[in-house]
C-alpha cells in the first residue's frame, strides 16, 4: 500500500509555515549580487576613463532591480479582487520604486547611487510588512540578505564616485 500523499497534500514550499523557499530562488537571488559587488569593486578599481562607465552600470543595474522589486507587488495584487482596497495599495506602490529609482539613474553617480541604495532599504521595509501580510513571510530572510549586500554596494560605490 503506498502512502504518498495526493499531488494537493503535499506542503507548498511557498507556504510560511513549510519555511523553504525553492533553491533556484536562493541561487538566482545570490547571482543577483555579483553585478552590485563587482559593480562597487570596479567604481574603485578602474582608470578614470573607465570610471563613468562603471558607476553608470551599476546605477542601471540597480534601477533595474529596484524596479523589479515594485513589479512584485503588482504581481500580488493582479492575484486579488480587482476592487480591492489592498490591490489599489499594492498598485499604487508598485510604481513608486521605479520612479525613485529613475530619479537616481538621472543624478550624478554620488548622490543617484545613494538614491537606489535607499531605495532598496526602502522597499525591504515596506515588503516586511507586506510580504508578512500576504503569507510571504518565507521570503524575508533572503529579501534581506539580498538588500543589505545590493544597498551597501550602491553606498560603498557612491563614495567612490
Amino acid at each position: 500500500m503506498s502512502t504518498s500523499l495526493p499531488s494537493s497534500a503535499h506542503p507548498n514550499p511557498l507556504d510560511p509555515a513549510h519555511g523553504a523557499l525553492p533553491p533556484v530562488a536562493w541561487r538566482l537571488g545570490y547571482a543577483g549580487l555579483i553585478p552590485f559587488v563587482l559593480g562597487a569593486v570596479l567604481v574603485w578599481a578602474v582608470t578614470p576613463e573607465a570610471h563613468a562607465y562603471a558607476t553608470a552600470a551599476l546605477a542601471a543595474y540597480g534601477a533595474v532591480i529596484v524596479s523589479f522589486l515594485g513589479g512584485i507587488h503588482w504581481g500580488h495584487a493582479m492575484q486579488m479582487p480587482p476592487q480591492s482596497p489592498v490591490a489599489a495599495s499594492a498598485l499604487v506602490w508598485g510604481v513608486m520604486p521605479s520612479l525613485v529609482a529613475w530619479l537616481g539613474v538621472l543624478m550624478p553617480p554620488h548622490a543617484g547611487l545613494v538614491i537606489i541604495g535607499l531605495a532598496l532599504v526602502g522597499c525591504y521595509l515596506v515588503d516586511r510588512r507586506r510580504y508578512a501580510a500576504q503569507g510571504l513571510a518565507a521570503w524575508l530572510t533572503l529579501r534581506f540578505r539580498l538588500t543589505a549586500v545590493a544597498s551597501l554596494s550602491c553606498f560603498l560605490a557612491a563614495a567612490g564616485a
